[in-house]
């Protein structure tokens, strides 16, 4: 009998917007956060009923939270269905945050993605391409999807691609990025990407299998809108909490990468 082949799933969240020409009167500000990201988790497949268990472990700590996603936002800023935090004494609201930083840093994932920053992207491309220019979820979408897919194949894995839910047109584009990936492998300069040694059309053919959309009652789609947040602000500053406490914890896909095996971290695109 052959051995199964492993299977690692990619759960993707998005943060900002797509559009180039939004907010386009910061552009030439490169110190102002204004970008567009996607990033989530890669976990093995035979670990994701453990990783929500562990979810599951956390609301019945946290019974306050009922069965409200775990959205970065709303609890960051503790609004929406997390606006209990904000009438929990200072002690309490610490454990609850060092509670959910110790869940995501004890779970088997590895943080993935690649973010651009918007005033920076229309900086170097707004004068040579203008209107053509792409939109940037064509980018983010390419580069993280195609980092992940190296990582699966250097383990000798498929890949599955999870996008969360949104609109049928986005929804479609996507599926549109990942099909011309098997197709044609990732879409940019032959000769600039060259130093990448990204993966063929018939490598990335064999590693990905499959493309799907997930809502936020997925409990891996929420752990991916948490991570996703910190390596956003990581472009602009590397000092947050969360962020360093993936840093040490060993969860991004930076800490995998070597000069021999070829991997790369995430993506940091016009900063």
């Amino acid at each position: 009998m052959h051995a199964e082949k492993l299977e690692f799933l990619l759960y993707l969240d998005d943060s900002g917007s797509r559009d180039p020409d939004k907010q386009r009167s910061q552009r030439g500000n490169e110190s102002q956060p204004d970008w567009f990201g996607m990033g989530g988790i890669l976990v093995n497949a035979k670990d994701k009923s453990h990783i929500e268990d562990a979810l599951a472990a956390l609301r019945i700590r946290w019974p306050q939270m009922g069965s409200a996603p775990l959205r970065s936002y709303d609890i960051r800023n503790r609004t929406k269905r997390f606006r209990w935090l904000a009438d929990l004494d200072d002690a309490s609201t610490d454990k609850f945050y060092a509670d959910l930083s110790n869940t995501i840093s004890e779970q088997p994932i590895v943080v993935a993605g690649c973010i651009v920053h918007r005033p920076g992207y229309n900086e170097r491309y707004l004068t040579q391409y203008g209107p053509r220019r792409w939109k940037l979820c064509k980018t983010v979408f390419n580069i993280a999807v195609e980092r992940a897919a190296k990582f699966a194949a250097f383990h000798n894995a498929r890949l599955r691609v999870l996008v969360e839910r949104s609109d049928k047109v986005t929804e479609q584009q996507l599926k549109g990025y990942y099909e011309q990936l098997r197709i044609d492998a990732a879409p940019f300069n032959a000769e600039s990407s060259k130093k990448y040694q990204p993966l063929t059309a018939a490598q990335l053919k064999s590693t990905l299998f499959e493309f799907d959309v997930r809502t936020k009652e997925s409990q891996l789609m929420q752990l991916a809108d948490l991570v996703l947040w910190p390596i956003c602000q990581a472009g602009y500053t590397t000092n947050g909490k969360p962020y360093q406490t993936l840093v040490q914890s060993g969860k991004l896909l930076d800490a995998h990468c070597t000069p021999s095996n070829g991997l790369l971290g995430i993506k940091y695109s016009c900063f």
